[in-house]
């Protein structure tokens, strides 16, 4: 279960006394959640998701990140709007942990997406990089190509083999792609880890966004290709329905210029190298013991090549 910490039901009711939320009903933690203890919370007004900020995460950037979702929300998009305590913090400090309470939105994450899904969270996204071109806050990407190359060239071919032995082909071609990455792409703030189960589900409509930790800068076509390499291969093959109906639902919303469409095969490597290289770090940092179970790097090498094949067709 994802609860790092444990917070007893007097350390509860005096963090929610905090907030004009009424009393506190229930707290149960959520096993959902790498890097941080969550909890649904019930209120005499309502549910919330409290979440202690536990690692990976710079306290110092929760003002970018907890603005972007009350901007977001004001603009109606589909994500969960920050609750400020009585003073109208966005944030407060237990046990010098920083902790943070959001709206809970309802919904289901989708296992093995529909192409109406996937069309749907097109949209979202699309309204997302609409609605964030005035938010006043930045955060440069630290996991664009050239920090995801560094991190596979300081696991080095040699361990990176201890993977699989075919991994460490991937290094080349990671430095040629870095080499060639667009720099003139239309921007906006991105998700740039819009997973799934990062997405919540009524039917076939999204209903919210969550996990906004890795939002950024970059270019909004680059986030419509991480999208797509997370969505579109629910059983390890490329499913067309749905890479179609994800680009789709995307233009619905916001038309993709020229020079984004002719990009998007290379964005779409680029954001396989990331999750390669996240991977592929997790996988040597993780002991063998661990009851942690290791997610396989050549899942995105193999989808790497798809794209390195199918080139624009992908995307139409």
């Amino acid at each position: 279960m994802a609860v790092y910490t444990h917070l007893g039901a007097e350390a509860l009711a005096r963090l929610i006394g905090e907030y004009a939320l009424g009393e506190l009903i229930s707290a149960k933690g959520i096993a959902e959640g790498v890097s941080n203890s969550n909890w649904l919370v019930e209120t005499t007004k309502g549910r919330f998701i409290l979440t202690m900020y536990e690692r990976r995460i710079d306290t110092a950037q929760l003002p970018f990140f907890l603005g972007l979702l009350d901007h977001l929300a004001a603009k109606g998009c589909a994500v969960p709007a920050t609750i400020h305590d009585r003073s109208g913090a966005a944030f407060r400090h237990v046990d010098g942990k920083a902790v943070a309470l959001i709206e809970f939105l309802p919904g289901v994450s989708p296992s093995v997406p529909t192409a109406e899904q996937a069309r749907s969270a097109g949209a979202a996204i699309a309204r997302v990089h609409l609605a964030a071109k005035d938010f006043d806050g930045n955060r440069t990407n630290d996991l664009a190509p050239a920090d995801t190359l560094a991190i596979l060239e300081k696991c080095g071919a040699e361990k990176l083999a201890t993977i699989d032995p075919e991994l460490p082909a991937i290094l080349p071609l990671a430095s040629d792609l870095v080499a060639h990455w667009p720099q003139d792409l239309p921007g906006s703030i991105i998700h740039s880890d819009l997973f799934p189960d990062n997405v919540l589900m009524l039917g076939g409509e999204v209903s919210g966004m969550i996990d906004f930790y890795f939002a950024c800068n970059d270019a909004m076509a680059y986030d419509l290709a991480v999208t797509h390499a997370a969505w579109c291969f629910p059983e390890g093959t490329y499913d067309a329905a749905l890479g179609h109906a994800l680009v789709a639902g995307y233009e619905s919303i916001r038309s993709l210029e020229k020079t984004e469409r002719d990009a998007l095969p290379l964005l779409a490597r680029g954001a396989c190298l990331r999750f390669i290289a996240s991977r592929a770090e997790d996988w040597l940092d993780t002991p063998p013991d661990a009851q942690v179970l290791r997610k396989d790097p050549m899942e995105f090498v193999r989808r790497w090549q798809f794209y390195d094949d199918a080139g624009r067709e992908a995307f139409e």
